[in-house]
């Protein structure tokens, strides 16, 4: 099985982290014709059949795409991991724009079987790669891209919480298929029969994405990257208050504590509640001067969450 090997200070610099050029990987995934997952795109079917048209009208870009997407594999220069001076999609980018040709054409014939690909002997190959992932952004990740982050922010501070309660096993495991906390400074990434990978030294990331199942990244010796789905938080969900709760509470409070399942920012439990933004304001105020639910920032959402004394009044075990 593939196993990385951690030790306590990888552990100790390791955390999570948001990409959008990695969700604009998954969604290429998708456009190319994988699953989506719920919520993932507004419309899969106008978009993948924009996105064939754009594949149509320039061969280069469909050599890339059918080059760097086969199943079970994704070309490793759209799998580095993100750097900590990174701000948007431009930042991550402009490292497949600095990538020689040769590098590109080298990563691109790894996934068949070391024979160069057909058609991507062109000058200009860093360029015409970096427009066609700018497509994908522009049109099937970027017009919902705040919603996704507050979704991912959402994730990572549940994981969070997960880790400092139960330890890296807590938090790792069930993340993605096959990945497993081994114990021992041992991190099962897959089940390939792989020799064991030395982290040591190394920044370790974690990244949620809209993906079924994800897959791991890395740009040695210095920085890797496991990428893995997050999905439940992408699509508003039903919240149901028990009949008792909205009784003691009132509804509206009822309803935002019922919500909170997961962490959530105020814009997203509007979406999910059907309350106004100062209704559910109100809400959280009572909530958190009762105790019920605290709140922590994450990049630039600020987002809310029970206590155990709200898991135990809305009926949720721990």
């Amino acid at each position: 099985m593939g196993v990385w090997l951690v030790d306590s200070d990888v552990l100790a610099r390791s955390r999570f982290a948001v990409s959008p050029f990695t969700e604009t990987v998954a969604a290429m995934l998708v456009l190319r014709g994988g699953q989506a997952v719920p919520g993932q795109l507004t419309d899969v079917a106008g978009l993948r059949a924009a996105f064939r048209r754009r594949l149509a009208d320039d061969p280069v870009a469909a050599a890339f795409v059918q080059a760097a997407t086969v199943p079970r594999w994704l070309a490793d220069f759209l799998c580095r991991p993100p750097h900590e001076n990174d701000q948007d999609f431009a930042d991550e980018l402009a490292r497949v724009r600095r990538t020689p040709a040769e590098t590109l054409i080298a990563d691109l014939s790894a996934g068949q079987g070391g024979r160069e690909p057909p058609g991507l002997r062109v000058p200009d190959l860093p360029e015409r790669i970096a427009d066609v992932l700018t497509w994908v952004w522009e049109h099937a990740v970027r017009p919902g891209w705040s919603r996704r982050r507050a979704a991912f922010e959402a994730d990572i501070v549940a994981r969070t919480r997960s880790l400092s309660t139960g330890g890296w096993a807590a938090a790792v495991n069930g993340m993605r298929s096959g990945l497993r906390w081994l114990g021992d400074g041992q991190l099962q990434i897959n089940s390939y029969a792989y020799p064991p990978r030395d982290l040591t030294a190394a920044t370790l990331l974690f990244i949620p994405a809209s993906t079924r199942n994800g897959w791991v990244g890395w740009n040695p010796p210095h920085r890797y990257s496991v990428i893995y789905p997050c999905t439940g938080l992408l699509v508003p969900r039903e919240t149901a208050a028990p009949a008792a709760l909205a009784r003691l509470l009132g509804p509206g409070r009822a309803a935002v504590l019922a919500a909170l399942s997961a962490p959530m920012s105020t814009t997203h439990l509007v979406a999910v509640t059907g309350y106004g933004l100062g209704s559910v304001g109100n809400h959280l105020k009572v909530l958190l001067d009762a105790g019920l639910v605290r709140r922590r920032r994450s990049g630039r959402s600020v987002l809310y969450y029970r206590t155990g004394l709200g898991d135990g009044l809305a009926g949720e075990k721990r």
